[in-house]
């Protein structure tokens, strides 16, 4: 029987029961509380805006989101967005899903972080984007009925999470910096990592090898 959560399902499906599994034994408890209020929170939003994404690949989405901050699945630097996008990719082909479906959740993953394009796209990426942004920056939180919102915290508690999620990108990020080139992610390098400062677009250009 499928748990009900502040009035949205989880999904009662193999693969949902898989990630559910594979990220409470390889992440953090902040990562994993996290990435089960992105699935609520988003799946809230969507019902909110009158989006209607499919609630299984919604929630391979938000179970792999974050995956990639402390497990890259690549062997090429890469962002950390594309490593849990590839990897959850690869986790749905295996499993027997179209093609399509792993590309709609690739597509959610690899831009969860990317502002004013989500929205625009199909509603896995879309919703995928407003619960990321709902549980870390309180984006919309005014739409949601509070008891909704403090069942969901009851199932999964946000602790320390504004200190100890900074952290984790700290932790994910300071050994491929240059994979934060023109993302938000750079924006928690400067701020954290002594002598970390970006690349501009302006000193890439003034650099490149044109005479003019």
């Amino acid at each position: 029987m499928s748990d009900i959560i502040a009035g949205v399902k989880i999904p009662d499906t193999a693969a949902v029961t898989e990630a559910t599994d594979f990220l409470r034994e390889t992440a953090s408890p902040l990562i994993f509380h996290h990435s089960r209020r992105v699935f609520l929170l988003g799946s809230l939003q969507a019902r909110a805006l009158g989006l209607r994404p499919d609630p299984e690949l919604l929630y391979i989405s938000a179970m792999f989101h974050d995956t990639g901050l402390s497990t890259p699945f690549s062997d090429t630097e890469q962002r950390f967005e594309l490593d849990g996008a590839d990897h959850a990719h690869a986790f749905l082909l295996e499993r027997g899903f179209s093609k399509s479906a792993a590309d709609v959740v690739w597509t959610a993953i690899a831009l969860h972080t990317t502002p004013g394009i989500p929205g625009r796209m199909g509603p896995e990426t879309a919703a995928t984007n407003y619960g990321v942004l709902t549980d870390a920056i309180g984006w919309g939180l005014e739409r949601l009925h509070r008891d909704r919102v403090d069942e969901i915290l009851a199932a999964h508690p946000r602790g320390q999470f504004k200190k100890g999620f900074l952290e984790a990108f700290v932790e994910g990020l300071k050994n491929r910096p240059d994979t934060t080139y023109g993302t938000v992610n750079a924006d928690v390098l400067e701020h954290f990592v002594p002598g970390f400062r970006r690349t501009t677009m302006v000193e890439r250009i003034m650099e490149a090898p044109w005479p003019n």
